[in-house]
C-alpha cells in the first residue's frame, strides 16, 4: 500500500476548517425535500404545551423547574402527537382486522425515546426552537433520560431497531417482553474490576409508558397434573401451586415520517394477593409480604445469575411468565373479534421467537387450545405450527438453552406432558419416516437430550415448532444448515433460510449524528432515512477533495464531542488527532476483546524498547459489561483497566497510545462512541458471531472495519468492497481444519517472541504492582485453557492488519474516501430490508398506513 505525505495531522488540521457544528446541523434542513416535511406543530404551539404539562402534570413553575422537570415535561408534550397517532393506528388495525406478527424477545434495548420521537415525527427542530424560547437547550434536556436498558446487547438492540422497522412499514405488529425493574445492571469500576448496581431506569416512572390493568393476565406455575377420564378419553387437568398476575406496560413505538405507532408490551409480575392482613396482624410484618416480593422478583431484574440451581429456575420463570401472558394476550386478542372460531387464526397471527427464549410459549399455546378450548391435538398442532417461527441467533452450544427435564417437573409440570407428547410424535411419525429403525438418530435428535441428568432441549423444540427458522447473516444461516441443525435440514429443506440482520437509519444515523444526517442531505434526497439505498449516490463524492474535508470534518467533531464525553466518565485526556479506534460489544471470549488487548500491550512493549517506533498515535475505547456470572470476562475487564491506567500515565510513549474502557456501556453512549470512531474492531472467531449490528452501525457512520470473516462482515465487506475494510484471520473452514488436526496454543507461544512476551508480562506484577498473577487467568485460559476462541492463531494476522490500518490513516484522502465509500455502500444493513426479508420468506403480512 503506497504512503502518500499527507500526515493525519495535517487532514485533521485541514477537517477543522470546514467544521459543522451539531447545533448547526440540527438546526437547518438542507434541502427543499427536508424542509417541506412540516412538523404537525409550530414552536410556539408547543412552547403552550410544554408548560402546560409543567404546570398542569408536573406541578411546578417556569422558574422552579428543574432540567428533569423540562425534560417530562417536553416528552409529556411529545406524547400527545404520539397517542393520537397510537390510537389511529389501533382504530385502522381493528377496521380491518389485520394480520400481525407477535415478536416475542427477552430483550428489547431500546435506549433513550425522546430524540427518536421527536426526529421520527419530524418535530426535533420545533422542540429546539420552542426550548430556546423558554430559556432550555434541547441537548441538555436529552441528557435527563434514562436509557430503558432492558437488554444486554445485539438481540436486544436488533429487537429495537425491528420494532422501529416495523412501525415505519406500517405493518401490524406487538412487541412482547418483560418490565424489568432493573433491566440488565450499572456497571461501575472499582479499582479496575466491574462492580454491578441496580439500573432503576424507572425509578421516578417513564413518561413514555402505559398501564393497562384491563389486560392483565394469570400465570400459573407448580403444582401437579391430574388425569380425569371423560368416558375413555383421558383429560389432563393442572392444579397450579401458585398464580402470578402480569400487568401490561404499554410503550408506544413511532415509525418515522407520520407512519403507525406500534406498541411494545411489557409484562411487571405481581401477587395475586400481595399482602395478608392475618399473619400482618399477629405481628409478622415481613413474613405477610413475602408473596409480593415473590412474585416481583420475576421482573425484578434482566438475567439474573444462573450459575445456582435458585437461578436457574427463576430465568425459566422468567421465560414461561412473559411467554404465558403474551399468549393470553394474543388469544385474548384474536377472540375479541372472531369468538371460538379458529379457523382463522393462523391467517391472522404470526408469532416470532427471538431466540430460545420464548420457546416455551409452543406449549403454552398448545397448552391453552388443548386444556382451555378442548380443542384435538392434531388440530392444535397444525395450528402451532403455522404460527410459530424461530430466529436463531447463536451456533455456541451453550447459548442453545437446556432445562433439566427436573426443573420442569418441578416449574412446568403441564408442558412438560405436552413436551413428551410433541416429542414422540415427532419421532415416531417424522424421524422414524425419515430415517427407519435409527435410534441414534432418534436419540441425536430428541428434544429430550438423555444423559446423567435428563434435559429438554429448546433449540430443537423451537424448530420443531415452527414452520420457519432462519439465520442472521448468510454464513451464519449457512452454519445453521450444515453444522447446527443438518439432520433438522435435512428433514425439511424448505424450513432453514436467512434473514440478515440490519439496523434503523433513523437512530443510528439521522439522530445519534445530526451533523453527518445534515451533510449527506445537502447531496442526495432527504428521504433517504427510508430509502436508504439512496446512499449510493453518495460514491460520486467519494473523489471529491470538498467532500471529504467535508466528511472528516463531521468526524472530527464528533471526536471532538467524545473527547469531552471520555473525560466526564474517566478523567482521561485524549486527543481528537488521533485514530480512534472502538470495540464495543457484550464482553465474551468469542468476541475476542482479549486479542485487542494482546495487540495494545505488543504497540506498547514496541514502544517501551523504541520510543521512536513510527505510528499514527491511537485511542482504543472499549464498552463492554461481562455477565455477572462470567469470571474470565470480568478479568479481561479488569486487565484492560489495568493496562490502560499504566500506559495513559507513562510520559515515555509521547501520548502516542491511550486505552480507555468507558463505564456502564449503552445505547446513549454508543450513540456518542459510533459517530467519533474511525476504526471499528469486529475480530470475532470466524463462524462464532452469527451476524453482529454494531459493525453495521459503525460502518454506516464511516468507520472502516478490522474484522473476521464472520457474521455479517462478510456481507459489509461485500458491498463496501475489500479495499475499503481489513479482513484477517482464520475462515471458517481453516477453522474447522485446525479443530479436526488438533491446535496447541503453544505452538504459538513457543514460536513467536512477541507473544510469548506479552503473555508473559500478564504473569508480571508490572500492571497490578503487589499484585503478580493478578492478569494471569487470561494467559491461562490461552495456554492450558486451549485458547478455544483461537486468539493466538489469529494475532499475527491481527497486528500485520493493524499495520495496513495505520499506513493507510496516514494517507488523508485514501481514508476519507473508504470512510465515505463505507457511509455509501450500506444501504443493505436498513432493518426495513430485513423486515420486508421476513415479510417475503416468513410472516407474510400487509402493511396498512393508519386512517388519520
Amino acid at each position: 500500500m503506497t504512503t502518500k505525505a499527507t500526515t493525519t495531522k495535517a487532514t485533521t488540521t485541514t477537517a477543522t476548517k470546514t467544521t459543522v457544528t451539531k447545533k448547526a446541523a440540527a438546526k437547518k434542513p438542507a434541502t427543499k425535500a427536508a424542509s417541506a416535511r412540516k412538523a404537525p406543530v409550530t414552536a410556539k404551539a408547543l412552547q403552550g404545551k410544554i408548560i402546560q404539562h409543567l404546570r398542569g402534570t408536573q406541578g411546578t413553575y417556569e422558574e422552579k423547574a428543574t432540567p428533569q422537570a423540562w425534560w417530562r415535561a417536553t416528552s409529556f408534550a411529545v406524547n400527545e402527537f404520539v397517542m393520537a397517532g397510537l390510537t389511529d393506528t389501533q382504530k385502522t388495525h381493528s377496521r380491518y382486522d389485520t394480520r400481525a406478527v407477535n415478536y416475542l424477545s427477552m430483550e428489547f434495548l431500546m435506549g433513550r425515546l425522546l430524540s427518536n420521537n421527536l426526529h421520527n415525527l419530524h418535530l426535533f427542530d420545533v422542540t429546539r426552537a420552542a426550548l430556546e424560547g423558554l430559556g432550555q437547550n434541547l441537548d441538555d434536556l436529552l441528557e435527563e433520560e434514562p436509557d430503558m436498558a432492558l437488554g444486554n446487547g445485539g438481540l436486544g438492540r436488533l429487537a429495537a431497531c425491528f420494532l422501529d422497522s416495523l412501525a415505519t412499514m406500517n405493518l401490524p405488529a406487538v412487541g412482547y417482553g418483560i418490565h424489568y425493574e432493573h433491566g440488565l445492571f450499572e456497571q461501575h469500576f472499582r479499582d479496575g474490576r466491574q462492580i454491578e448496581r441496580p439500573d432503576a431506569w424507572r425509578e421516578y416512572g417513564n413518561p413514555w409508558e402505559v398501564c393497562r390493568p384491563e389486560s392483565a393476565q394469570q400465570v400459573k406455575l407448580y403444582g401437579y397434573v391430574e388425569t380425569r377420564y371423560e368416558g375413555a378419553t383421558p383429560k389432563k387437568v393442572w392444579h397450579a401451586g401458585r398464580t402470578i398476575k402480569a400487568v401490561p406496560w404499554d410503550i408506544p413505538i413511532v415509525g418515522y415520517d407520520g407512519a403507525n405507532v406500534n406498541i411494545l408490551r411489557l409484562w411487571e409480575s405481581r401477587a395475586t394477593n400481595f399482602f395478608d392482613w392475618d399473619v400482618f396482624n399477629a405481628g409478622g410484618y415481613v413474613d405477610a409480604q413475602a408473596e409480593q416480593a415473590q412474585a416481583e422478583t420475576i421482573s425484578k431484574v434482566l438475567y439474573p445469575n444462573d450459575e445456582t440451581d435458585a437461578g436457574k429456575e427463576l430465568r425459566l420463570i422468567q421465560q414461561y411468565f412473559f411467554c404465558a401472558a403474551s399468549v393470553a394476550d394474543i388469544v385474548r386478542r384474536y377472540r375479541r373479534a372472531h369468538g371460538d372460531d379458529w379457523t382463522s387464526f393462523p391467517k391472522l397471527v404470526a408469532i416470532q421467537l427471538n431466540d430460545t427464549h420464548p420457546a416455551i410459549a409452543i406449549p403454552e399455546l398448545m397448552r391453552v387450545l388443548i386444556d382451555d378450548y378442548d380443542m384435538a391435538w392434531k388440530d392444535a398442532w397444525g395450528i402451532c405450527q403455522q404460527v410459530f417461527s424461530y430466529t436463531n441467533h447463536t451456533l455456541l452450544p451453550e447459548a442453545l438453552e437446556k432445562w433439566t427435564v427436573r426443573l420442569f417437573e418441578k416449574v412446568l409440570p403441564r408442558h412438560l406432558d405436552i413436551i413428551y407428547d410433541i416429542n414422540h410424535q415427532f419421532l415416531t411419525q417424522q424421524v422414524d419416516a425419515q430415517w427407519p429403525g435409527d435410534d441414534a438418530m432418534k436419540q441425536h435428535l430428541s428434544i429430550i437430550e438423555e444423559g446423567h441428568e435428563r434435559m429438554v432441549r429448546m433449540g430443537h423444540l423451537s424448530v420443531v415448532g415452527s414452520h420457519k427458522v432462519n439465520g442472521v447473516a448468510q454464513v451464519h444461516s449457512d452454519l445453521v444448515r450444515t453444522d447446527l441443525f443438518p439432520e433438522f435440514h435435512e428433514l425439511w429443506p424448505e424450513k432453514l433460510t436467512n434473514v440478515t440482520n440490519g439496523i434503523t437509519p433513523r437512530r443510528w444515523l439521522k439522530a445519534c449524528n445530526p451533523r453527518l444526517a445534515a451533510l449527506i442531505d445537502q447531496h442526495i434526497d432527504a428521504d433517504w432515512p427510508l430509502h436508504l439505498d439512496k446512499l449510493k449516490g453518495l460514491i460520486a463524492k467519494a473523489d471529491d477533495a470538498k467532500f471529504q474535508q467535508a466528511f472528516m470534518a463531521v468526524k472530527r467533531e464528533n471526536k471532538v464531542d467524545l473527547v469531552a464525553e471520555i473525560h466526564r466518565l474517566t478523567g482521561i485526556e485524549v486527543s481528537p488527532d488521533a485514530l480512534f479506534d472502538v470495540q464495543i460489544k457484550r464482553l465474551h471470549e468469542y468476541k475476542r476483546q482479549h486479542l485487542n488487548l494482546l495487540h495494545i500491550l505488543a504497540l506498547y512493549r514496541r514502544l517501551l524498547d523504541n520510543p521512536e517506533y513510527n505510528m499514527v498515535p491511537r485511542v482504543f475505547l472499549f464498552g463492554a459489561k461481562a455477565a455477572p456470572g462470567y469470571h474470565l470476562a470480568k478479568d479481561i475487564i479488569f486487565a484492560i483497566n489495568k493496562v490502560a491506567e499504566r500506559i495513559n500515565n507513562d510520559s515515555r510513549i509521547g501520548g502516542k497510545l491511550k486505552v480507555v474502557m468507558l463505564p456502564n456501556y449503552r445505547v446513549s453512549l454508543a450513540e456518542k462512541m459510533i459517530p467519533a470512531a474511525d476504526v471499528s474492531e469486529q475480530i470475532s472467531t470466524a463462524g462464532k458471531e452469527a451476524s453482529g449490528t454494531g459493525n453495521m452501525k459503525l460502518a454506516l457512520n464511516g468507520a472502516l472495519t478490522i474484522g473476521t470473516l464472520d457474521g455479517a462482515n462478510i456481507e459489509i465487506a461485500e458491498e463496501a468492497g475489500a479495499d475499503h475494510c481489513f479482513i484477517f484471520g482464520l475462515t471458517v473452514d481453516e477453522v474447522k481444519a485446525l479443530n479436526a488436526r488438533g491446535y496447541n496454543p503453544y505452538d504459538f507461544y513457543d514460536h513467536d517472541e512477541e507473544i510469548r512476551a506479552v503473555l508473559d508480562w500478564l504473569d508480571s506484577d508490572y500492571f497490578t504492582p503487589g499484585q503478580p498473577g493478578a492478569l494471569a487467568s487470561i494467559k491461562h485460559s490461552l495456554l492450558q485453557g486451549g485458547d478455544p476462541y483461537k486468539v493466538l492463531a489469529d494475532f499475527r494476522a491481527y497486528s500485520d492488519a493493524q499495520r495496513n490500518v495505520d499506513e493507510k490513516y496516514r494517507d488523508g484522502t485514501a481514508w476519507a474516501r473508504s470512510a465515505i465509500i463505507n457511509t455509501a455502500t450500506m444501504g443493505k444493513f436498513n432493518s426495513d430490508r430485513s423486515i420486508q426479508d421476513y415479510v417475503d420468506r416468513i410472516w407474510h403480512l400487509k402493511a396498512y398506513p393508519r386512517d388519520n
